[in-house]
């Protein structure tokens, strides 16, 4: 079935000139929606150009800019196969050339995802933007929006490689930035906006690097003594300790979902929660995280936890309620700094290491479960990872001594 496009004069509410806004009418499916055509419109006018087959010739000038209007909208129509209102309203919206420039397709989609609330993946996107223009303008002088496709060649992909390395970014950091980007063609290629003879990734193509991860983890020795170590009673070195190692406890919660916790992701003797990083990836097969509530858990809860215990209140008062997702955003990235800058100083302190940080506490737990016994399929369970492969990640980036470590505890069989 094909949509039904026709123009109508929205007399709902008269504008300041006098008119009426001109709009797109859109049936599909027994589905009807609305669009601006940026057109006014008296009654009259509307229906001596638009609704007359032969308009005298004072409205020939409108009669003609209305089709225009409407042919438009019938060729987007017309262009999709099979026609959906959110790829109509896509390229209806979109700019002359926006099907083929990757920054417009960047600015789309940093906006969708603000319009989600992932302000994270929304500023990853934009950094990488901001990177990618930053040299081409170095290399070729040309400062603009404009980026065709047909121009980010596998000979393109490597000199901005290069370019990166002259500036002294890490390998991961070429990934992280261009990984969206890989993002961006596939979303052009699933809308038939470029054919696949333009993708310049894969096989024989440009491959993205990856960096070598090598999983940070602490022995149960360094964390005693970064546990135990003295410390000025309430300084900010405690309160960093204090939730570096909730998320520890917790199964290396990071930040984000740790101040996302509320009183009612408490049942029993367990904290149930979903991680914050997939929630938008794995909504059909959404797992939630269970986490014993221990003794040191109840500890940090009642330390720091808001003195209001009503189960849709945030456990810890770092998020406040009506915040955007941008101001929570800040809110995380600034507590994270707090912990990271914090526990550094006290890790260096207590002579356990000079390079520290909230990731840590994720592999050092990993780590740590491995070294006790536990199972990958405890570790799947307790990362929240949809699949083995993830979780065999883990396993890949250990330090050679932790995985000689735990291959020589294997055959202790005493």
């Amino acid at each position: 079935m094909d949509a039904n496009i026709t123009l109508y004069l929205d007399t709902r509410r008269e504008k300041s000139n006098g008119k009426y806004p001109v709009k797109l009418r859109v049936y599909f499916n027994g589905l009807a929606k609305q669009y601006k055509t940026g057109k006014d419109a008296t009654e009259k006018e509307f229906l001596n150009a638009y609704i007359s087959k032969k308009p005298r010739k004072e409205y020939a000038d409108l009669k003609t800019k209305l089709k225009a209007k409407q042919d438009h909208a019938e060729k987007i129509a017309e262009d999709l196969n099979p026609f959906s209102f959110e790829k109509f309203e896509r390229d209806l919206l979109a700019g002359e050339g926006d099907k083929w420039n990757v920054c417009a397709y960047y600015s789309r989609y940093i906006t969708q995802l603000k319009e989600e609330g992932r302000e994270s993946t929304a500023s990853n996107y934009e950094l990488s933007l901001k990177s990618i223009q930053a040299f081409r303008t170095d290399k070729t002088g040309t400062e603009d929006n404009i980026l065709p496709f047909n121009e980010v060649t596998p000979e393109f992909l490597t000199r901005y490689e290069k370019w990166m390395q002259q500036k002294d970014k890490s390998i991961t950091t070429v990934g992280i930035y261009l990984r969206p980007l890989r993002a961006i063609f596939n979303v052009a290629l699933q809308d038939g906006d470029i054919k696949i003879e333009v993708y310049p990734f894969g096989k024989r193509k440009y491959q993205i690097p990856a960096g070598r991860k090598v999983k940070k983890a602490l022995s149960k020795d360094n964390l005693k003594t970064l546990f135990n170590y003295k410390v000025p009673q309430n300084s900010y070195q405690e309160k960093a300790r204090d939730f570096w190692f909730f998320s520890y406890q917790c199964n290396g919660m990071n930040v984000k979902d740790i101040i996302g916790l509320r009183y009612k992701d408490i049942q029993g003797d367990v904290i149930v929660f979903n991680r914050a990083k997939t929630l938008n990836t794995t909504k059909s097969n959404s797992k939630p995280i269970m986490v014993p509530v221990t003794d040191y858990v109840k500890r940090i809860v009642k330390k720091y936890g808001n003195p209001d215990t009503d189960k849709e209140n945030f456990i810890f008062p770092i998020y406040t309620e009506g915040m955007t997702e941008l101001e929570k955003l800040r809110r995380t990235q600034n507590f994270t700094k707090f912990i990271n800058q914090h526990i550094k100083n006290l890790a260096e302190a207590a002579g356990v290491t000079t390079d520290i940080s909230t990731y840590w506490a994720r592999h050092s737990f990993t780590t740590n479960a491995i070294r006790s016994g536990a199972s990958m399929e405890f570790i799947q369970d307790s990362l929240g990872h949809k699949d083995m492969k993830t979780t065999m990640t883990y396993w890949g980036g250990f330090e050679e001594s932790v995985k000689r470590d735990i291959s020589e505890k294997i055959m202790d069989f005493a």
